[in-house]
């Protein structure tokens, strides 16, 4: 079995068990430092994900959202980047937008990739150079290059007039609490563009870069650099995720 099918196999196989523990999550816990809840469902996906994905790529390292890290990732050619449960929160409140997300990841890039939505009936997924797919179809950002008006994921925070010295754009906001589905949002051009400028862990953004970028979108950090994962510090400096020339003009009103 290819990487790919391999991950999606696994992705499935975790879905189903996180749709059938909905509503009956176990004990909830909150993370240190304000890090959000993590529930007894978050820990069995963990589980089942690294026992299935492990077993048959013993080699390839390993970083998870609810997998103590280890350095030993890092030397490895190839590694995992799973968030078992992306949008915790809205799974605990029964909302239907949470996602697991799992990506393979070689030389700091993203080589698979797959964004799975059970509660929804969605499967994003994508291959490097092979284009990105929504439940089998081929999927690509909007042809939108104008910002003001501009359908942007991203939480209110984040048009703070401190992150935009370029002035704020006049964009019509939404929000979605998994950003692995923020990006694949903006993948499929149902949203123009998602950004957030504070640090974002690998484990939220691998599998939806990969998504996004095979749509057709660009995707960088909040300055505009491109991702890159597997780092000995799993996070990334934010994210602008959009078509070329929208991200182009985001871009400059962030900067200034």
């Amino acid at each position: 079995m290819i990487d790919a099918e391999l991950l999606a196999s696994a992705v499935r196989e975790a879905g189903a068990l996180a749709l059938a523990r909905v509503g009956a999550p176990g004990t909830v816990v909150e993370k240190p430092d304000g890090g959000g809840p993590v529930s007894e469902a978050d820990l069995a996906v963990d589980r089942l994900l690294r026992d299935r994905l492990l077993s048959a790529r013993p080699d390839y390292g390993w970083l998870s959202e609810e997998t103590e890290d280890s350095t030993a990732r890092l030397a490895a050619t190839r590694a995992f980047v799973i968030d078992p449960i992306d949008g915790t929160r809205a799974y605990l409140a029964g909302q239907p937008t949470w996602a697991i997300s799992a990506a393979i990841v070689e030389a700091g890039e993203p080589i698979a990739g797959v964004v799975h939505m059970p509660a929804l009936g969605k499967t994003y997924a994508a291959r490097r150079g092979a284009g990105a797919t929504r439940n089998g179809r081929p999927i690509a950002p909007s042809a939108r290059s104008e910002l003001d008006g501009a359908e942007v994921l991203a939480n209110a925070n984040q048009l703070a007039p401190g992150f935009w010295p370029g002035g704020i754009p006049s964009v019509a906001r939404q929000f979605r609490p998994s950003i692995a589905y923020r990006l694949c949002l903006v993948a499929e051009g149902r949203f123009d563009a998602t950004l957030t400028f504070r640090p974002s862990w690998e484990w939220d953004v691998a599998a939806g870069d990969l998504i996004a970028r095979e749509a057709g979108a660009l995707v960088t950090d909040g300055r505009g650099q491109r991702l890159a994962f597997n780092r000995p510090d799993p996070r990334v400096a934010g994210i602008i995720v959009a078509p070329a020339p929208l991200h182009a003009a985001l871009l400059a009103r962030r900067l200034g």
